[in-house]
């Protein structure tokens, strides 16, 4: 253990409290204006951890020297923060929202729920297990996206607002394990131990369906009274497009998701969506782009940030039975992206299939509980939480919010 460790580990740390305490920066905002702008800059979460990884480098080049540093960030892996920046404006353009809306407009005539209930149910129970298709941050992007227009923007209770994000963040946090490709935590391990999306469905996935739909019909049934007062679908207010620009969007998005793991391909493609958007802007509401760019930064902050943590979370992990490392995993997720946690498992040798079970399933069954322990969280974040007092979510009340589902998950994980 050396010092930039030690470094590492105090960094991650204070991280973790910031983003506890974002509110206090944007009191200091007030409170001085000659500096409210960092201060502000201070508030946003999806800046933690990029602020905090950049004074990590500045420590090591002191430490360490340039070169150190430099080599350092080079060997960081930094393709899941440019994905979901390309998948989260690809996915989150008119032509692929107005088909997600029509989507679960259609299936919602066939639930037999008053008012915004079908539509609310469809959303968190439908959108969710989309993750495991067109990956997890493109289906929280798509949901985020639909409930913000049609339960957030209007005159809802604080309480329905905390328990939908709670839901939506576990839901989709274990809906992307029907497939082998779609969840980050998954996509760590599959192919190391051979586990196929077939493998997936039948251990995993049939499990996750279950409780992704009993989370979203008893929310739903719990705000009954708010819900019903909704409409029980809605028409988009934008002209209808060109069957011609639907086909090139789709295009655009399944081409990102399946070279998902090649940035030079999937970048090139969003680069040529970009370029489509901005000759046909007739075709185009405002792009996602500074909420994707914020996210990614994240991301590749806690990248940063995250590499420093192996010397103290692989011990932790080798010493707990299959029984411990599930609830162990759900609780470290909390505090750590659960990507990294099956990361760490996957360099394990000769682990029964018991505790690689049991690892997974307690790294996707805490990735609700805060905003780092999944990736597509901060999306939904960046997306919703101007629909909060102040603009700001308190960890807390997601941390709250997210137990009752994620008890649902640990029933349907070790129970079935």
């Amino acid at each position: 253990m050396n010092a930039i460790q030690w470094v590492g580990a105090g960094l991650f740390t204070v991280a973790l409290v910031h983003t506890f305490s974002t509110k206090f920066f944007e009191r200091m905002a007030h409170r001085g204006p000659d500096h409210a702008g960092m201060w502000h800059l201070l508030a946003e979460v999806e800046v933690v951890f990029g602020f905090w990884a950049m004074v990590l480098i500045v420590a090591m080049a002191v430490l360490l020297g340039r070169q150190a540093a430099t080599d350092y960030l080079d060997s960081r892996n930094f393709t899941e923060p440019m994905f979901v920046f390309a998948i989260m404006v690809v996915a989150g353009s008119r032509a692929v929202l107005d088909m997600a809306r029509t989507s679960v407009n259609i299936i919602a005539r066939f639930i037999p729920l008053s008012g915004g209930m079908a539509f609310y149910f469809v959303a968190l129970a439908f959108v969710p297990l989309l993750g495991s298709l067109i990956t997890e941050p493109a289906a929280m992007t798509l949901a985020a996206l639909m409930l913000r227009d049609r339960i957030y923007g209007s005159s809802i209770s604080t309480k329905l607002k905390y328990a939908t994000l709670g839901v939506l963040f576990v839901n989709v946090s274990i809906g992307g394990t029907l497939t082998s490709f779609a969840a980050p935590p998954v996509l760590m391990v599959a192919s190391k131990w051979n586990w196929d999306s077939w493998y997936m469905l039948g251990h995993f996935g049939w499990k996750a369906a279950l409780a992704v739909a009993v989370n979203a019909l008893v929310t739903t049934l719990i705000f009954k009274k708010e819900l019903s007062r909704l409409p029980r679908t809605s028409q988009s207010r934008s002209a209808k497009l060109p069957v011609w620009v639907a086909l090139l969007h789709i295009m655009f998005l399944v081409g990102v998701v399946v070279f998902a793991h090649h940035p030079a391909v999937f970048m090139g493609l969003f680069l040529f969506f970009m370029g489509f958007a901005t000759a046909y802007p007739q075709f185009q509401d405002r792009l996602i782009l500074r909420e994707g760019l914020l996210v990614a930064f994240f991301l590749a902050g806690l990248v940063v940030l995250g590499g420093q943590q192996q010397w103290w979370l692989e011990p932790l992990l080798r010493s707990m039975d299959s029984t411990t490392v599930y609830f162990g995993a759900t609780a470290l997720t909390a505090v750590t992206d659960n990507a990294a946690l099956t990361y760490l498992g996957s360099l394990v040798s000769g682990l029964s299939d018991e505790f690689k079970h049991a690892l997974v399933a307690g790294a996707v069954t805490g990735g609700g509980l805060t905003v780092i322990a999944n990736a597509p969280n901060p999306a939904g974040f960046a997306i919703l939480r101007g629909h909060f007092e102040d603009e700001a979510i308190h960890p807390i009340g997601l941390l709250v919010a997210a137990l009752p589902p994620t008890l649902m998950a640990v029933l349907a994980f070790r129970l079935l």
